[in-house]
């Protein structure tokens, strides 16, 4: 996470980075019913960062972005669907969780990040966000990598990080994430 932070802060983005787990002191996800258990938690935890941040004075709060990893892009959707203070989110291999079906008031725009080799999270979760997004005819951006797996090296990372700053160069203008 180290790495599209800087990037990000570097072209003048304010950057927070979240530690979700530490709520409800998880270490590790040991399988689906630690997610079921901890999910609303964590989810309590972004609304009060996006909160947290939203108030800062270098932050522009109509104009904040969530970049998610894996478990934390299913955070970072699930957020964006039903908080219109998040004005566009990067989804790096992970997708939206179908119980927010009943829940999604809204989507933003989306940067889906996937590789076509990933185990943990299947590639299908991304089109399956590609179909969602497409039928609520939301802007998104979508960009599978051949070979790769869950989590991206060398010039699949560098591909990733170029696409995200341009994404959130385009659909917040100059704003803070």
């Amino acid at each position: 996470m180290a790495d599209p932070a800087s990037l990000l802060a570097e072209q003048g983005f304010a950057v927070y980075v979240l530690h979700y787990f530490d709520r409800t002191g998880t270490t590790e996800i040991d399988g689906l019913q630690t997610i079921f258990r901890h999910f609303p938690f964590w989810m309590k935890t972004l609304w009060d960062a996006t909160s947290f941040v939203a108030r800062q004075p270098q932050v522009d709060p109509e104009r904040i972005g969530l970049l998610g990893f894996s478990l934390g892009a299913y955070l970072a959707l699930s957020a964006s669907a039903i908080d219109s203070r998040i004005q566009a989110v990067v989804d790096f291999f992970g997708g939206m969780p179908k119980e927010m079906k009943f829940f999604t008031r809204r989507l933003c725009p989306v940067l889906i990040l996937h590789g076509d080799q990933d185990k943990t999270v299947p590639v299908e979760e991304a089109y399956h966000l590609q179909k969602i997004l497409e039928k609520k005819q939301i802007a998104y951006e979508i960009q599978i990598y051949p070979g790769a797996g869950h989590g991206f090296t060398g010039e699949v990372w560098r591909d990733a990080g170029l696409r995200t700053l341009a994404f959130l160069n385009k659909h917040l203008a100059d704003g803070k994430i």
